[in-house]
């Protein structure tokens, strides 16, 4: 299950990896039990969506566990969210909440969470 970050867990990390156009998160490497930030302004964002949400996933890419939508907040054009993986994998595309999907052409996003050791 994901969770949002508590101000004990945020750590001052500053590197940034753009995933791909449109599609950033910091920090990175992504750890285990860290916050995590995703902004996102791709294909939704440009086509003037008024509500975006990162759907999220955990394991394998073809079989995704503890599925859930986290709406993210619009900060000039471009959409955050911030969250805590507590899995090995995390899984994700986006969404407007009117059946657009931003999912990387049916790829979506698939990331390794190391564990921090």
């Amino acid at each position: 299950m994901f969770r949002l970050p508590g101000i004990e867990r945020r750590i001052n990390k500053k590197q940034t990896a753009y995933v791909e156009e449109g599609v950033s998160i910091t920090p990175m490497p992504l750890t285990m039990d860290e916050s995590v930030t995703i902004t996102y302004d791709g294909l939704l964002a440009q086509s003037g969506a008024h509500n975006v949400f990162v759907h999220l996933g955990a394991g394998n890419s073809n079989e995704w566990t503890n599925v859930q939508d986290l709406e993210m907040k619009k900060e000039n054009n471009r959409w955050t969210t911030e969250f805590v993986p507590s899995d090995s994998r995390l899984n994700f595309c986006f969404h407007d909440g009117a059946d657009n999907w931003d999912n990387n052409y049916n790829l979506n996003w698939s990331l390794t969470i190391h564990n921090g050791k």
